[in-house]
């Protein structure tokens, strides 16, 4: 077996390469980092000097893969499964990629800067930085919810990528904003995602931390 996994099953990046992982039942070592730890933060250093996960060591290539969108489309190309993530056809695959970027940068980032915010001292909140980001992901909600009109995932009737990264992006930008009463397309595409088995497996993993997010 030569890929390990760092990772933090509460990350919402973790998730998506996890989900891409448990896609395809791709053998890896799963090394779960503490940062908070001195000392695991420090042997991961050694792996990723920048210190963010998720991160994919492949011993057998001699290669150390950072980034979540790096490492599926890495997974893809060399440890491709029966879900193919990054489809063959060139437009779609670029679809994908503008999909898994929708979810990264414009639901996942405003998402992690509501709930950072909650974790912040009374006297170091940024209400006005918080505003912005809801209205970032209701704006992403009104995207999703057009372009979903009619399709069974992100870019059509093959689960991609970008299913990848909506799947964990939706779940803890729900907690924060919810969707399902004013985006019903949204949410019925969400309740399919939390059907598939790759996510539920990364959900379930997920559960004994969930405790840590701030409501």
């Amino acid at each position: 077996m030569s890929l390990t996994l760092y990772f933090h099953p509460l990350s919402s990046f973790c998730q998506k390469v996890l989900i891409a992982l448990y896609e395809n039942e791709t053998p890896f070592i799963p090394r779960m980092v503490d940062l908070g730890d001195p000392t695991d933060r420090a042997a991961f250093a050694k792996v990723w000097p920048i210190c963010k996960f998720p991160v994919i060591r492949d011993d057998a290539r001699g290669q150390t893969i950072p980034e979540s969108t790096i490492v599926i489309e890495y997974l893809a190309q060399h440890y491709p499964g029966k879900t193919s993530l990054v489809p063959a056809d060139a437009d779609l695959a670029l679809q994908t990629r503008l999909n898994d970027r929708l979810y990264d940068l414009y639901a996942s980032d405003p998402m992690q800067k509501i709930i950072g915010d909650r974790l912040r001292p009374a006297n170091a909140k940024d209400p006005h930085g918080v505003q912005e980001a809801q209205a970032r992901l209701r704006q992403v909600y009104d995207i999703v919810e057009k372009d979903m009109q009619g399709k069974t995932w992100s870019v059509g009737e093959s689960y991609t990528m970008a299913d990848c990264s909506a799947s964990p992006a939706l779940f803890y930008a729900n907690m924060v904003v919810p969707f399902s009463e004013t985006h019903p397309t949204l949410a019925a595409y969400f309740d399919r995602l939390k059907k598939r088995p790759s996510f539920a497996r990364a959900l379930k993993e997920a559960e004994p931390y969930l405790h840590l997010v701030p409501k």
